[in-house]
């Protein structure tokens, strides 16, 4: 016999995971680039790159791996360890356990600059704000990488770039609350830059 209650919790509309994993990726890149900047310590990046950054995260992206988004599961739980991998970093340099310098913190960059490039090419698939973050994200990499190989004023340059990035990040998770609310397109995120093959 079919029980109604499972067949109501079967279609039962699911929220989307994005809310949550650009939320968390746009805040803790924000408050980063804050850091990045000068006007804020790295307690409150720290917090949040374990938590909303990492473990939020984290979250989202397992949850997009049940939906069939593969974007949104590679993107979410890598950006996540990225968040926690830092913080583990941070970390481990605070209690002298091991000290990262700017040169492993560079190549550690340089190993998600060229992740970050192949998301950035699946972005142009998605639609005109993804891949406009994705664009934001790969450039404000290449300059922390420079800016950790010896031209320290270039993370600061990274730090203006990259809060670009974190905002359009939150712009693609408002445009998803939003326009879920309305019934309407109130925020548009634009025609992807390629298209599928029919």
């Amino acid at each position: 016999m079919f029980n109604i209650n499972t067949i109501e919790m079967s279609t039962q509309k699911m929220g989307n995971p994005a809310v949550v994993g650009l939320a968390g990726f746009g805040l803790t890149t924000l408050l980063l680039q804050i850091h990045n900047i000068g006007l804020l310590g790295i307690g409150p990046v720290l917090a949040m790159g374990l938590i909303f950054g990492g473990l939020a995260q984290f979250i989202a992206g397992f949850m997009e791996q049940k939906l069939g988004n593969n974007f949104g599961f590679s993107a979410f739980t890598a950006y996540g360890s990225f968040w926690i991998g830092l913080a583990i970093i941070w970390l481990l340099n605070h209690f002298e356990i091991y000290s990262a310098s700017h040169t492993d913190v560079g190549w550690y960059l340089v190993a998600w600059a060229l992740y970050t490039a192949i998301l950035t090419f699946a972005s142009f698939y998605v639609h005109k704000a993804m891949a406009i973050t994705f664009v934001l994200l790969e450039i404000g990499f290449i300059l922390l990488i420079i800016g950790h190989f010896g031209f320290p004023k270039m993370n600061v340059v990274a730090g203006y770039e990259l809060i670009f990035c974190a905002l359009s990040a939150w712009y693609m998770m408002a445009s998803i609350i939003i326009n879920d609310l309305a019934g309407k397109t109130v925020l548009p995120v634009g025609t992807a830059w390629a298209q599928k093959a029919k």
